[in-house]
């Protein structure tokens, strides 16, 4: 079985319940400081490359050569595609300079809609074929995850928008945070009462 498929549904209720919780708590606490963060960080050129880097990476280790110990554990396979591995494991290391070190524009917002691809697949693995209704919670949060991470990547500008909207006004901002942190409140109750 591949790690994904171990992952219970109410560990990864209570991670992003934890995540919602937290990021949304900081945002109606410290407004001001997050807004200038969220401001800024479609071309944040520090945590860019990171974000770009730990993107690539994970995507790597799903391709990843048999025989490297824990780096071989999340290796997926890819069906009709598993001839490309060994092209694949050439090209992403290749592809990831070539964004960090080329793609000055948005690099930020590519970085996190392809984390974001990457993490909504253990969220799917843990809701599968559970039984409470209320385990839908965490595949709306994922296939949100994936809409907006295919348009991070192709159309980075979203995220500018996006963040421009919300952050327009003091009312929206905080109706946002609301909104989010009721969300990880939800998430974090299911998680203890049903999952």
């Amino acid at each position: 079985m591949h790690p994904y498929e171990n992952i219970s549904l109410d560990t990864v209720g209570y991670i992003l319940a934890i995540w919602l919780m937290g990021l949304h708590f900081w945002m109606l606490v410290k407004p001001a400081q997050s807004k200038s963060f969220f401001i800024k960080l479609p071309r944040n050129r520090v945590i860019a490359p990171w974000l770009m880097a730990a993107g690539m990476f994970w995507f790597w280790l799903l391709i990843a050569p048999s025989g490297l110990g824990p780096l071989s554990k999340l290796q997926m396979d890819l069906g009709e595609f598993n001839q490309a591995k060994s092209i694949l494991r050439i090209i992403i290391p290749i592809a990831a300079v070539g964004m960090i070190t080329q793609v000055k524009e948005f690099l930020a917002v590519r970085g996190l809609g392809l984390l974001a691809l990457m993490a909504a697949a253990p969220l799917l693995y843990a809701a599968y074929l559970e039984a409470p209704i209320t385990r839908l919670l965490i595949p709306i949060y994922a296939y949100a995850m994936i809409f907006g991470g295919l348009f991070w990547i192709g159309m980075p500008y979203t995220m500018r928008d996006l963040i421009t909207y919300v952050t327009k006004t003091d009312a929206r901002y905080r109706l946002s945070a609301i909104a989010g942190f009721g969300y990880g409140v939800a998430v974090l109750l299911c998680s203890i009462i049903w999952w």
